[in-house]
C-alpha cells in the first residue's frame, strides 16, 4: 500500500503548489478590487436597497397571486420570482469588475509585469476568473440573504429546496456573465470597448431572466432545475472558449482593433474556392466547353465530402439531438393524449390542403412558399447557432421532428398504422428535406462551435470563415437543390398520396 501511495505524493504536492499560485493571484486581484471604494460602495448599497424594493413589490402583488393560485401561488411562483430577480440584479451591476480583468490592467500599465510571472496561461486565466467571480457571487447571495431577512419578519419562510435552487441559479448566472466578461476583457484593447460589448452579455441574460419569470409564473419553480442544467452547459462552453482564446503574447501585442473588410473578403473568397478535378484527367487538354465538368466534379466529389468530413462531429451531435426529439415527442404524447375521435384521418379531403394557403400563420402552400419557409428556417438556425455555440440550431430542428413523433404516436393510439402515416404524410418529401435540414443544421452547429474549439492551426476568425464558406458552398450546391425538389414533392405528390390512402 505504501508503494502505491508514494508515486502519488509528488503529483499531489505539485497540484497543491499549482493551486497555491492560482489562489495567490486570486487574493491579489480581490484585494486590488476591494480597495476601489467607488466600485464597492455603489454595489454594496444597491445590494442592500434592491431587496427592500422587491419586498415592496411582493407586498403589493401577493393578493393577486393568492386570488389566482392560492397559498401555493405565493410559495411556488411569487417568492421564486422575487428571489431570482434579487439574486440577478447585484450580479449584473458588479459585472464591471470582470470587464476590467485584463483590459483594465493593460490601461493601468500593470499587465506586463503580471504576464512576466512564471504562471502558465491556464493559471492566469483561472486566477483572474475566480477573482472576478467572487464579488458578483457574494453580492448576489448577500441580496438574497437581505431579502430573506425581510421576509422572515413577515413570517414568510421559503423552503430549503427553493433556496438551494435560487443560490445555484445565481451562481450559474454569475459564472456565465463573468466568463463572458473575462473573454471580452481579454480580446479588447480598451475599457470603453469592453463596456460597450458587455451589452452582448447583459441583454441575453436579462432576456433569460424574463423567460425564467414567465415560466415560473406559468408552471412554478419545478422547471428551475432544467434552467440550471442549461446554464451549466453554457458555463462549460464559455470557460472552454475563454481557455482556448487566452494568449498572453496577443494581450501584449494587440494595441488597436481594426476591422479590415478587404482582408476578410479576400480570406472568404480564398476559402470559398476549390480545385477543379475530373478523375485525374488533364483539364487543360480537354475542349474548353467541357472544362466546366471539372468544376462540378471537383465540387461534388471532393469539396462537399471534405466539408462534411470537417463537420462530422456536428453531424453526430445533430443526430443525437434528433433522437432526443423523438423521445420528447413520445413523452408529450404520453402526457397529452388527444381525445378519442379527434384524429380523423379518414375525413381528409382536397379542401383540407387548399385551406392551408388561407391560414395566416402558415406559408403559402405552393412550391415557392414551402421552399422560402424552409430556407428561412435554416438561415435563422445558422444565425442563432452562431450566437449560441450551435445549440439553438439543433433546437430549431428538434422542434418539428418532436411534433412529427408526437403525431406518429397519437395515430398509433387512435387505431391507425403509424408506419403508413409516416410513409404517407412525411416520407415522400421528407426523404429529401430531412437530410438537407440535417446537413444545414450540422454546418450551422459548426459555425457556432468554432468559437469554442477552432480547428488546429487556425485562429477563431480563420476557423469561423472556413465554417462559413463550407456552409455557403454546401447550402448552395446540395441543400438548396434538395429543398427545392422536396418542396415540389410536398405540394404536388404528398397531398395526392394522402388523398389516395386516407381520402374520405
Amino acid at each position: 500500500m505504501i508503494a502505491g501511495i508514494e508515486p502519488r505524493v509528488p503529483v499531489l504536492r505539485a497540484w497543491r503548489e499549482w493551486m497555491r499560485q492560482v489562489l495567490t493571484l486570486t487574493r491579489r486581484e480581490i484585494y486590488d478590487g476591494l480597495r476601489d471604494w467607488r466600485i464597492i460602495l455603489p454595489i454594496f448599497l444597491l445590494t442592500l436597497a434592491f431587496p427592500i424594493l422587491m419586498n415592496f413589490i411582493t407586498v403589493r402583488t401577493q393578493n393577486m397571486f393568492y386570488e389566482r393560485w392560492g397559498v401555493a401561488g405565493i410559495e411556488t411562483r411569487l417568492l421564486p420570482l422575487m428571489l431570482l430577480v434579487v439574486g440577478f440584479f447585484p450580479v449584473s451591476v458588479s459585472l464591471v469588475i470582470a470587464l476590467e480583468t485584463f483590459v483594465g490592467e493593460k490601461e493601468r500599465k500593470s499587465l506586463e509585469p503580471l504576464l512576466a510571472t512564471p504562471l502558465s496561461d491556464l493559471q492566469l486565466y483561472l486566477g483572474k476568473t475566480l477573482a472576478a467571480l467572487l464579488l458578483p457571487l457574494v453580492a448576489g447571495c448577500l441580496g438574497i440573504a437581505v431579502y430573506m431577512a425581510v421576509l422572515s419578519q413577515q413570517e414568510w419562510h421559503p423552503s430549503s429546496l427553493l433556496l438551494i435552487q435560487i443560490v445555484l441559479l445565481t451562481a450559474a448566472e454569475a459564472l456565465v456573465m463573468v466568463s463572458g466578461a473575462v473573454i471580452i476583457s481579454s480580446q479588447t484593447t480598451s475599457v470603453r470597448a469592453a463596456n460597450l460589448l458587455a451589452s452582448f452579455i447583459i441583454i441575453p441574460m436579462a432576456l433569460l431572466v424574463q423567460g425564467e419569470s414567465i415560466i415560473i409564473l406559468q408552471v412554478g419553480n419545478a422547471v428551475l432545475w432544467d434552467i440550471l442544467a442549461f446554464l451549466i452547459v453554457a458555463d462549460v462552453m464559455l470557460v472552454r472558449m475563454g481557455l482556448r482564446l487566452f494568449n498572453r503574447e496577443e494581450l501584449l501585442g494587440r494595441e488597436i482593433d481594426e476591422l479590415n473588410i478587404g482582408n476578410l473578403w479576400r480570406a472568404f473568397r480564398r476559402h470559398l474556392g476549390w480545385q477543379r478535378w475530373l478523375f485525374g484527367l488533364d483539364l487543360e487538354r480537354m475542349p474548353r466547353p467541357l472544362r466546366w465538368l471539372g468544376t462540378l466534379v471537383g465540387l461534388y466529389l471532393r469539396e462537399v465530402p471534405a466539408a462534411l468530413r470537417r463537420s462530422r462531429l456536428a453531424l453526430l451531435l445533430v443526430l443525437v439531438g434528433l433522437a432526443g426529439a423523438v423521445l420528447i415527442g413520445w413523452d408529450f404524447a404520453v402526457r397529452f393524449r388527444l381525445p378519442p375521435g379527434s384524429l380523423a384521418l379518414d375525413s381528409i379531403t382536397e379542401e383540407s390542403f387548399s385551406g392551408l394557403s388561407t391560414t395566416s400563420w402558415l406559408p403559402a402552400f405552393t412550391t415557392l412558399g414551402v421552399l422560402k419557409n424552409n430556407v428561412r428556417s435554416l438561415v435563422a438556425a445558422a444565425l442563432l447557432g452562431t450566437f449560441s455555440f450551435g445549440s439553438l440550431a439543433v433546437a430549431l430542428l428538434m422542434a418539428p421532428l418532436a411534433i412529427i413523433a408526437y403525431m406518429g404516436f397519437q395515430t398509433a393510439w387512435a387505431g391507425y398504422n403509424p408506419a403508413l402515416f409516416l410513409l404517407t404524410f412525411v416520407m415522400p418529401h421528407g426523404v429529401l428535406e430531412l437530410p438537407a435540414a440535417i446537413i444545414a443544421t450540422a454546418l450551422a452547429v459548426r459555425l457556432g462551435a468554432t468559437f469554442i474549439a477552432p480547428p488546429l492551426g487556425m485562429t477563431v476568425g480563420e476557423g469561423w470563415l472556413q465554417a462559413l464558406t463550407d456552409l455557403t458552398k454546401v447550402f448552395l450546391a446540395v441543400v438548396l437543390p434538395m429543398l427545392t425538389a422536396a418542396a415540389w414533392i410536398e405540394v404536388h405528390i404528398t397531398p395526392a398520396l394522402v388523398l389516395t390512402i386516407y381520402g374520405g
